[in-house]
C-alpha cells in the first residue's frame, strides 16, 4: 500500500508540474496590459511602459521568467496584485480570503453529503411512492435547469420568503445560509441519486435475500445490511465534489458578494491582473489533482476489501 500511495503521490505532483508550466506559459502569451497599473496605461507613455516591464522581468525568456517565478515561489513570494488590489501581496490576500472560501466549502460539502444521503434513503424507503417522485423531481430540476436560473430565484424570492439576506455578511450568520445551500444543491442531487441506484441493486443481491429470509425487517435489512454496502461506492465521489465546490464557488461568492477565493478570481480575470489569476488557478488545480490522490486513498479506508495494486 505504501508503494501504491507513493507511486499516486509521484504521479500527482508530475501533473501539478505540467499544469504549473502550462499556465505560466499560457499567461505569457496574453496581452501585457495585465501587468501594468491602470494610471500607467493612461498617463505614461510607450518608453516608459517596456521599462516598467522591463524592470519586473517580463522581457526575459518565458523559461528564464519561470525559473525566477519557482525560486520566488519557494522563499513564499507569489508577487503582487497589479490592478485588483494594486502592490498588495498576493500572500496577504490569500490569508484573507481562504478561510471564508473553505468555511462555506467546508458546510456546503457536509450540507450535500447529510441532505443527499438522507434524500437517497427517503427515496429507497417510499421507492414509486410520493417520496421517491419528490427526490427524483429534485434531481431532475438541478440537473436539468440551468443553475444560474434557481440560484437566481434562491437568491431573490427563497430570501424574500423567509426574510434572509441577499449579499454575504462577516458578521451575520443568517446571510451564510442561502451561499451554503446554493453550494449544495448539485451534490445533494448526486448524492441522492447514486445511493438510490446503488441500494436498488444491492436489493437484489443474495445476502439480502438471506437477510430478509432470516426474518429480518425491510428497515433492518435496509440500514443494517444494503445502506453500508451501497455507500462504500459514493467515497470515490468526494474528490469530484469537491471540484464541484470549487467550481460553484466562483458563482456563488460573485452572485452573494463573499469575499473569498472564487470571486477573487473571477475579479482577476475580468481586471486582467494576471499575477492573481497566475496564482489562483494554480491554486485550484492544486486543489484538484490532490483532491483525487486524497479519494483514491480514501476509498480503500472505506472498505478494506480494496487492495492497492501498483
Amino acid at each position: 500500500m505504501t508503494k501504491y500511495i507513493l507511486k499516486r503521490l509521484l504521479r500527482s505532483l508530475m501533473t501539478i508540474a505540467i499544469v504549473f508550466v502550462v499556465v505560466f506559459m499560457l499567461l505569457r502569451f496574453m496581452p501585457l496590459n495585465g501587468y501594468f497599473p491602470d494610471e500607467m496605461i493612461k498617463e505614461t507613455d510607450e518608453q516608459t511602459r517596456m521599462a516598467y516591464l522591463r524592470n519586473l522581468g517580463l522581457l526575459d525568456h518565458p523559461i528564464i521568467q519561470l525559473g525566477r517565478f519557482v525560486k520566488n515561489l519557494f522563499k513564499g513570494d507569489l508577487g503582487r496584485s497589479i490592478t485588483v488590489y494594486p502592490k498588495v501581496p498576493i500572500t496577504t490576500l490569500l490569508a484573507e480570503k481562504i478561510p471564508v472560501t473553505a468555511f462555506l466549502g467546508f458546510w456546503s460539502m457536509l450540507l450535500g453529503i447529510v441532505a443527499g444521503l438522507a434524500m437517497g434513503l427517503m427515496m429507497v424507503r417510499f421507492r414509486d411512492k410520493a417520496g421517491d417522485t419528490i427526490g427524483n423531481g429534485y434531481i431532475m430540476i438541478i440537473r436539468a435547469v440551468p443553475s444560474l436560473l434557481y440560484l437566481f430565484f434562491i437568491q431573490v424570492q427563497i430570501s424574500k420568503w423567509f426574510k434572509l439576506p441577499m449579499v454575504y455578511y462577516d458578521n451575520k450568520p443568517l446571510s451564510w445560509i442561502l451561499p451554503i445551500v446554493s453550494l449544495a444543491l448539485s451534490s445533494i442531487a448526486w448524492y441522492a441519486l447514486w445511493l438510490r441506484r446503488f441500494m436498488v441493486d444491492e436489493e437484489n443481491q443474495d445476502y439480502v435475500k438471506f437477510a430478509t429470509v432470516k426474518g429480518l425487517s425491510k428497515s433492518a435489512v435496509l440500514k443494517k445490511h444494503i445502506f453500508r454496502n451501497a455507500i462504500i461506492p459514493l467515497s470515490a465521489y468526494l474528490p469530484a465534489d469537491l471540484l464541484n465546490i470549487i467550481s460553484g464557488s466562483l458563482v456563488i461568492e460573485t452572485l452573494y458578494a463573499i469575499p473569498g477565493t472564487g470571486g477573487l478570481l473571477t475579479t482577476a480575470i475580468k481586471q486582467q491582473d494576471n499575477n492573481l489569476v497566475q496564482i489562483l488557478v494554480l491554486m485550484y488545480a492544486v486543489m484538484s489533482i490532490l483532491g483525487v490522490f486524497l479519494g483514491d486513498i480514501l476509498l480503500t479506508f472505506v472498505d478494506p476489501r480494496i487492495k492497492l495494486a501498483d
